[in-house]
């Protein structure tokens, strides 16, 4: 199992698949490197999708260290014990709002980023949403009552098989005789709730200076999370900025729709 210990000696997991361009794959904020299952098989590089600390296969740690900028350093860290100089980042959400934060910490690494329904404003319903569900096992008993169940309440998102919905419950949660369990530490909740309590600070700096690099936005067009409007200051920012707006989907795509794939894809291509 690929790992490396950080300074504060956390162990961390990734995966490192595939040859050629380095992309450093970073999933949402409750999840692992799972996220970029559908998508992988479809991109043409080096892809790497490290667990966060407290999520996945990596250990948990003390939840004053979940943070956005420990989890710029961890990602700074893991590039070094791979030896990269540097690295793309695709960045799912929380994933997102990290490779923001690597702008203003070690831009001088960065290949491009590619941001899956994230920007530097965030819409107070999706964080709303977030903070029902954070920390706590879901109700359903088995993987099978909670795609339903999926399926069901996640109605943004339209045409999606039940195979599909099986397969992400199976990746974020473990089945247990007593039922479903989260695949990361629960105090994350504790975390992300004492985020929330201070004022949010201004992430339009942070998206300005990727300025100079290859950037793609990925967006579900039902999103609760990045609506319309800052994506198209997002765009009237950086009018090269390669765009796609998934039909169909919410918070977040599953990034293996046409739209996704033709933006990623184009991004790739800029990237070379």
């Amino acid at each position: 199992m690929p790992q490396f210990t950080t300074h504060d000696g956390v162990r961390l997991h990734y995966l490192d698949e595939g040859t050629g361009l380095p992309v450093i794959a970073l999933a949402g904020l409750t999840r692992n490197g799972a996220d970029f299952d559908h998508v992988a098989p479809h991109l043409p590089v080096r892809l790497i999708r490290p667990d966060y600390r407290g999520r996945g296969q990596s250990d948990w740690a003390d939840p004053a260290t979940y943070t956005i900028p420990q989890e710029a350093k961890d990602t700074v860290a893991l590039m070094d014990h791979l030896g990269l100089e540097k690295a793309a980042i695709l960045g799912t959400s929380r994933g997102g709002l990290i490779a923001m934060t690597l702008t203003a910490t070690a831009k001088h690494r960065l290949l491009g980023v590619a941001l899956n329904d994230i920007g530097p404003v965030i819409d107070e319903k999706g964080l709303d949403v977030i903070k029902n569900f954070i920390g706590r096992n879901p109700v359903q008993k088995t993987y099978a009552e909670a795609a339903k169940a999926r399926a069901k309440l996640w109605a943004h998102f339209e045409g999606v098989p039940m195979e599909r919905w099986l397969a992400e419950v199976q990746a974020h949660y473990a089945e247990t005789p007593d039922g479903l369990i989260i695949r990361y530490d629960p105090k994350l909740r504790d975390a992300l709730l004492a985020t929330r309590a201070q004022p949010a600070p201004d992430l339009w700096p942070l998206f300005d200076a990727l300025a100079s690099l290859p950037l793609a936005l990925v967006r579900g067009e039902n999103s609760d999370l990045l609506t319309k409007g800052t994506a198209d200051e997002m765009t009237r920012r950086r009018p090269d900025m390669i765009r796609a707006d998934v039909s169909g989907r919410g918070h977040v795509p599953f990034l293996d729709e046409p739209q996704a794939l033709d933006a990623l894809h184009k991004w790739v291509e800029q990237l070379q």
